[in-house]
């Protein structure tokens, strides 16, 4: 995993804002791995003035939807049959209304949240969101989270024992945030109904 890393890290330097794009690409599609291992060496790029702190985040917002609306198509163009032989059709709507009704906080909040933003644009493809609000909701999660990461690598630098310690709280606190932002979305969803 190491040599993975070191690769990714060397990768990112190497191939400047493209390599940005497609490593966040890759980790928010097939092949998921830690998103800091883009974004925070970038940002430490970036504190030295070898990138643009501004195009690096641009170019990780723009892979992490560019790979979630890949995980979209291939659910929404093959994963209906697969599902289906899983799940009851019954099920299946349920699923769908379930993201006819709260997709956006859903897609937004799995953005945020490790081990599912990979996974979140599977659900919204089976469902069929709606392709704007999607690209608005994944964009708008991706974004937060790349510019944290961003901003981790360029104040703190090279100092890894920090990193880990910061994204673990900050983690911690965004999951605290989503359950209050859920909880006001879904007040305000039934007050308007």
């Amino acid at each position: 995993m190491n040599e993975i890393v070191n690769f990714l890290v060397e990768s990112v330097g190497a191939l400047g804002y493209i390599g940005i794009f497609l490593l966040m690409f890759l980790e928010s599609s097939f092949f998921p791995f830690p998103s800091e291992v883009v974004m925070v060496p970038a940002g430490y790029l970036a504190s030295k003035g070898e990138m643009n702190l501004f195009l690096a985040i641009l170019s990780g917002v723009l892979g992490s939807v560019a790979g979630a609306w890949f995980n979209y198509f291939l659910a929404s163009r093959y994963g209906r049959s697969l599902v289906l032989k899983i799940l009851k059709p019954h099920h299946l709507e349920k699923i769908e209304k379930f993201f006819e009704n709260h997709g956006e906080i859903s897609t937004f909040n799995g953005r945020l949240l490790p081990g599912i933003r990979q996974y979140i644009s599977f659900p919204a493809g089976l469902a069929k969101m709606n392709p704007f609000k999607f690209t608005i909701f994944t964009a708008l999660g991706a974004g937060i989270w790349v510019s944290i990461l961003a901003m981790l690598g360029y104040f703190i630098g090279e100092n890894s024992e920090l990193i880990h310690k910061y994204i673990k709280e900050i983690t911690v606190v965004t999951i605290i945030i989503l359950i209050i932002v859920t909880i006001i979305y879904i007040k305000i969803k039934k007050s308007k109904k």
